[in-house]
């Protein structure tokens, strides 16, 4: 089994809900959700003129291979009702995979661990939450330490 850390995000509709949905469908797909983050309401990030988000971070561990995962979480967002749109723009859920074990790979799709964690506070906080101690594959800090040097914090 594999360790994943997933942000899961939502600006359109009743955002709370969809968030809920997200993981329940997670669950249904045979991936473990052992911890879950609260919701924090946060401002957009990349482009400003839209809805506040709502957004969290779940521990997960699966069987998949992260390719797997990224089609699974795909395939959520549209069952959840996710519609193509501009990048950063708004959306009715929107999940990435944050963290997947210790493991670094750079492919035309996929990227782990996501980039920019470190200057995303709506990312840091609730993988602080939920995860503080582990460190980061790439930067060698913690996500405690990471998020209290993000902007906002420091």
């Amino acid at each position: 089994m594999h360790t994943a850390y997933i942000g899961i995000g939502s600006n359109l509709g009743n955002r709370d809900d969809n968030c809920e949905r997200a993981i329940r469908l997670l669950i249904e797909n045979s991936v473990t959700v052992t911890k879950r983050s609260s919701m924090a309401e946060t401002e957009p990030w990349g482009v400003r003129e839209q809805p506040k988000f709502i957004n969290m971070a779940v521990e997960t561990e699966t069987a998949l291979s992260p390719q797997e995962l990224l089609r699974l979480l795909k395939k959520i967002e549209e069952d959840v009702g996710r519609l193509p749109t501009s990048r950063w723009g708004p959306r009715i859920i929107d999940l990435d995979i944050l963290l997947y074990d210790d493991l670094i790979m750079e492919t035309p799709g996929l990227v782990v661990p996501h980039p920019n964690i470190a200057e995303r506070e709506f990312v840091l906080k609730p993988l602080a939450e939920i995860a503080p101690e582990k460190i980061h594959p790439v930067l060698k800090k913690s996500i405690k330490d990471l998020y209290l040097q993000s902007p906002r914090n420091s």
